[in-house]
């Protein structure tokens, strides 16, 4: 997954408020235990790609006999990364939004 484009929208989001705040935009956002939001977004997004592919190698050693994996492992795993996706989905569609609202207002 490209985050190019989420690292712009981010970039832009803590000029917009840093600017609003009267502060320069060189100090980076971070939150009250030193995590930048930014940090939080890729590990996120790391995580559901780890899910992902852990439920992929699940279902693979299962399609190919493995004793060792059964159907209900399996099952838990794929909903649990599509769980997951359809979240980071979700995260995804509001900083848009967000985005979209903070580009549309008038200064």
């Amino acid at each position: 997954m490209d985050s190019r484009g989420i690292d712009q929208v981010l970039s832009e989001l803590r000029a917009t408020a840093q600017a609003a705040g009267g502060k320069s935009a060189s100090a980076p956002t971070e939150t009250a235990d030193g995590v930048s939001f930014n940090d939080a977004l890729q590990n996120a997004l790391a995580d559901v790609s780890a899910a992902q592919q852990d439920a992929q190698k699940m279902a693979q050693s299962f399609s190919s006999g493995d004793p060792n994996v059964n159907l209900q492992d399996v099952m838990v795993n794929l909903q649990k990364a599509n769980l997951s996706f359809q979240q980071m989905t979700q995260v995804r569609n509001r900083l848009v939004s967000a985005y979209q609202d903070i580009m549309n207002m008038q200064v």
